[in-house]
């Protein structure tokens, strides 16, 4: 069969190959006219792409929405102006760049007057585009315009429009301009123009929400999370998103796609297009800034109400636990009183070593660290530092075997992503931390597997 992309439509035209006499040089004249027999409009700017097979395909729905995500990268802010005075309608900022729009709109309007009078010249900045976009520059952003019949859209961005961006600015206006043309009628006749659902409109036409702050959902459905633990990518990609949320409550695609970047080599169309279909199937949900900034500041008050509550308790468990608390102290100190509180404090990192509280262990050492150096006791200080480092190799151990353990398994249930990031982590423990011998050998053997991992995938 003879499979063809129309604008992400797929179209089977019924006929194999090897039974079509007018194979290939007819198709076009063929599949334009079983178009037309279908109702859609044809005209000469139709693009179609035959494809060889199903990854085929894919590839080009990847390269379409890796070229999507590049364009709303690209874009730093969106007026829609009204075409007869030149007035804002909607102001949108996607980046957060400080644009004044009314100095802008005042601007556009004056170049835009410009361009259509009888004096404009081949040299003029103005440069109009196939006379249906308006392009030039304003302070260090590029701007693109066009008009449609009631509204003009102004696209401002960081470089010049690529082409698919212009086929979307196309789109948008002839679908606005029809799904809000009673708005529209309505600001012609009063001047007032009620901007409701058109944001929401506006961020889906530019595919927006690839740049905005995306979280976990609350609850997968069952059906979608059978088909990603099927998949090792997508897995992988949901669980390096879990661990970018341990430090921060949101993340951003970039983040991500950069993070499994570093773990296996694979286009970076491939892992967009796994990111877009977790958000596609509501597995990442976007969010917007001032969410982001509401539930950090909840975050930030709950966890002061906890400290707050627990205060007496934390008194008693960890009493002259600060550094600062210590300095306080030092003129009715001695060097007897001195040796006396290093003990002290030596032997409450011990026992909190036993119990494998080992940041707390950390504290009281560090805290013995500091009375042995301000009174240059070197014996101390040499014997605590030593306290210190032992300390630090039984965390980084324990992080080591943590790493080894989880690579092994993740490898052992051929879930190859993840297995890479455990034995790099353990890669990072072993080549960073100057206790262990640079010529340790699991060293290569880490390596040797990743290779032999990435190979698999």
């Amino acid at each position: 069969m003879v499979y063809f992309e129309i604008n992400q439509l797929g179209f089977n035209c019924g006929t194999s190959k090897s039974k079509c006499p007018k194979y290939p040089k007819y198709c076009m004249s063929c599949l334009k006219k079983k178009l037309k027999e279908l109702g859609f409009e044809v005209d000469s700017n139709l693009e179609v792409f035959e494809l060889d097979s199903y990854e085929r395909h894919l590839q080009v729905e990847r390269e379409i929405i890796w070229q999507k995500f590049v364009d709303v990268l690209n874009i730093r802010h969106i007026i829609i102006m009204d075409k007869e005075s030149g007035l804002k309608l909607l102001n949108y900022s996607i980046s957060g760049a400080k644009i004044d729009a009314d100095l802008l709109t005042g601007f556009i309007q004056a170049n835009i007057t410009f361009s259509e009078s009888d004096t404009v010249s081949p040299n003029d900045s103005v440069n109009i585009k196939d006379h249906q976009f308006y392009e030039f520059q304003y302070q260090n952003f590029n701007i693109l315009l066009k008009n449609g019949e009631f509204i003009r859209i102004c696209l401002i961005l960081d470089h010049t429009a690529s082409d698919n961006m212009r086929t979307d600015v196309r789109q948008f206006l002839l679908e606005y301009e029809e799904l809000f043309h009673d708005e529209i009628t309505t600001f012609k006749k009063s001047g007032i123009f009620n901007v409701e659902n058109m944001i929401e409109y506006l961020i889906d036409a530019f595919n927006v929400k690839l740049v905005f702050p995306l979280i976990l959902a609350h609850s997968i459905a069952p059906n979608i999370l059978e088909k990603i633990n099927q998949n090792q990518i997508p897995k992988a990609i949901l669980n390096l998103a879990k661990e970018l949320l341990v430090s921060k409550p949101f993340f951003f695609v970039n983040n991500l796609l950069n993070r499994v970047k570093k773990i296996v080599n694979l286009e970076a169309n491939l892992i967009l297009y796994e990111i877009h279909q977790l958000v596609d199937n509501n597995v990442f949900v976007s969010t917007n800034l001032e969410t982001v900034a509401s539930n950090l500041e909840m975050r930030e008050e709950t966890t002061s109400e906890k400290v707050a509550k627990f205060k007496p308790i934390s008194s008693i468990l960890s009493s002259n636990s600060g550094i600062e608390d210590l300095q306080t102290n030092f003129d009715d100190m001695n060097i007897l009183s001195a040796s006396k509180m290093i003990k002290e404090f030596v032997k409450k990192g011990k026992n909190a070593e036993k119990t494998l509280a080992y940041q707390i262990a950390e504290k009281e050492y560090k805290k013995a660290h500091y009375i042995a150096r301000k009174f240059n006791l070197k014996e101390d200080i040499n014997k605590i530092s030593q306290m210190v480092l032992d300390l630090e190799k039984k965390e980084k151990q324990l992080e080591l075997d943590f790493a080894i353990e989880a690579g092994e398994n993740a490898e052992k249930n051929e879930d190859y992503l993840n297995s890479i990031n455990y034995y790099q982590k353990a890669l990072k423990i072993l080549e960073g931390f100057l206790i262990f011998n640079i010529s340790d050998s699991r060293i290569k053997k880490f390596k040797k597997k990743i290779i032999k991992l990435r190979e698999e995938i």
